[in-house]
C-alpha cells in the first residue's frame, strides 16, 4: 500500500510535473440534468464550494459532459468566486460534437483545436491546467497526438496533458516519442479502477510508475455498486439510485458489473466496512486512493451528503489485514505472461536466491 493521506488538503505532484493536486478530484459528469439525472446549477455550485472549502483543488470535466453544461457551470462558478487561479481544471476531448461530421470527434489535430477552443469559451478561461485525450480513437497516429498537445503546451493554452482510456502500449509509445522529440510528456493516466475493475494492474500501473505518470482512477465506486446501498436480485442491483437505471443499458461499461464475482466483492466490502464501523463507500474509496501509483481519485456526487461521505474516505482507517482481504477477493486472474512473474518462476530466474531489487509491483 502507498502512503496514507488523511486530509484533502494534502497535495501531491501529478506525475513528473510541478502541478500540485488534492488526493481526491471532483468529477463533474453529474453537473447538469440533460441526461435525465444529475445536479442542477445551484447544487453543482454547492458541491464545488464544499469541495474547495475542504481543501480540494482538482476538478475534472469534459467537453461532452451533459452537452457542455458541466464546463459552463464550472466556468460560471470560477468567475463568480474569482477562483480560477486556485482551481486545477482538467477537461477532455475526443467524442464527436456534431453527428455526421467525422472531424468533429477523434484525436486528430483539427478536432483537438476545435474542442479546446469550445471548452475554453465555456470554462471562461484562456487555458486549462490538464488536457485529457478522452479515449483512444484507434486511428490517429500517436505522433500527431503528441505533437499537437506539445504545441498547445508551448502556446500556453494547456499547462499539461494526459491520456484517458488508452492501451498501455499507446501510453508508453507516447512517452517515448515525447522524449525523442523533446516535447512535454503525459503527466497522468485516467483509467477505470475499483475493487471490481482491476485490469489496469497488469500493465498500466507498472507503466505509470516506470514512465512518470500519476494515476487518476475514475468510477472508484463502480457506478455505485460499491456504495453499499444496493442489494442483489439475481445478479441485478435493487435499490434507489442511478445504477438501477443504468443496468438497463446495453453499454458494456455497466453490464459488466452484474456478475457473481462482483457481488462476492460487494459482500466482502460490506463485511469489512461493518468491522471498521465505516460506510462501504468510504472503505472502497480509501482502498483505491491508497493503491500504488494513484495520485488523485475522481469522485462524483449529485448531493452534498454524498460528497461529505466521499470526503470522509481519506480519514477511514484501512488496517493491513482489512486491505489484504479486499485485495484478495478481487485479485485479477493470472493469465499469460503474468504467470511467469510469480514467486515460483522468479526462483527459477534467480537461482533460488532472494533479490531485493525486484520491482514492488511483482506479486508475492
Amino acid at each position: 500500500m502507498s502512503q496514507v493521506i488523511d486530509s484533502l488538503a494534502t497535495y501531491s505532484l501529478l506525475g513528473r510535473s510541478g502541478l500540485r493536486v488534492s488526493p481526491l478530484c471532483l468529477g463533474t459528469m453529474t453537473f447538469g440534468t440533460e441526461w435525465g439525472w444529475g445536479a442542477p446549477k445551484e447544487t453543482a455550485f454547492a458541491l464545488l464550494d464544499r469541495f474547495f472549502e475542504a481543501g480540494g483543488n482538482f476538478v475534472d470535466t469534459a467537453d461532452g459532459y451533459t452537452g457542455g453544461t458541466s464546463e459552463s457551470f464550472i466556468g460560471e462558478w470560477m468567475a463568480e468566486r474569482k477562483a480560477r487561479d486556485r482551481a486545477v481544471v482538467a477537461t477532455k476531448f475526443t467524442f464527436a460534437a456534431a453527428p455526421g461530421d467525422p472531424n468533429s470527434g477523434g484525436n486528430g489535430r483539427k478536432n483537438v483545436h476545435r474542442a479546446l477552443e469550445s471548452s475554453l469559451r465555456r470554462l471562461r478561461t484562456d487555458y486549462v491546467d490538464l488536457y485529457w485525450l478522452h479515449a483512444w480513437d484507434g486511428v490517429t497516429p500517436v505522433e500527431e497526438v503528441v505533437s499537437t498537445l506539445g504545441d498547445l503546451v508551448r502556446a500556453g493554452k494547456i499547462r499539461h496533458w494526459g491520456l484517458s482510456d488508452v492501451p498501455a502500449w499507446y501510453f508508453a509509445r507516447a512517452q517515448s516519442l515525447a522524449d525523442m522529440r523533446g516535447v512535454d510528456r503525459a503527466v497522468a493516466l485516467q483509467l477505470e479502477y475499483s475493487l471490481v475493475e482491476r485490469n489496469i494492474e497488469r500493465e498500466h500501473v507498472p507503466a505509470a510508475l516506470e514512465l512518470g505518470a500519476g494515476l487518476c482512477p475514475w468510477s472508484p465506486l463502480a457506478s455505485g455498486l460499491l456504495s453499499g446501498k444496493y442489494t442483489r436480485e439475481g445478479v441485478k442491483a435493487k435499490g434507489d439510485g442511478r445504477l438501477q437505471a443504468l443496468q438497463a443499458s446495453a453499454n458494456p461499461a455497466f453490464t459488466k458489473l452484474f456478475t457473481e464475482r462482483n457481488w462476492a466483492i460487494v459482500d466482502k466490502l460490506v463485511d469489512v466496512a461493518k468491522r471498521l464501523d465505516r460506510r462501504p463507500a468510504e472503505v472502497a474509496l480509501a482502498w483505491v486512493a491508497r493503491r500504488p501509483g494513484v495520485t488523485s481519485t475522481i469522485l462524483g456526487a449529485t448531493k452534498l451528503p454524498q460528497l461529505e461521505e466521499n470526503l470522509r474516505a481519506l480519514e477511514a482507517p484501512l488496517p493491513a489485514d482489512a486491505a489484504a482481504e479486499l485485495d484478495a477477493v478481487g485479485q485479477p486472474e493470472l493469465v499469460h505472461p503474468y504467470l511467469f512473474f510469480q514467486p515460483a518462476m522468479r526462483g527459477m530466474i534467480t537461482g533460488g536466491t532472494k533479490v531485493l531489487a525486484e520491482p514492488a509491483w511483482f506479486r508475492g
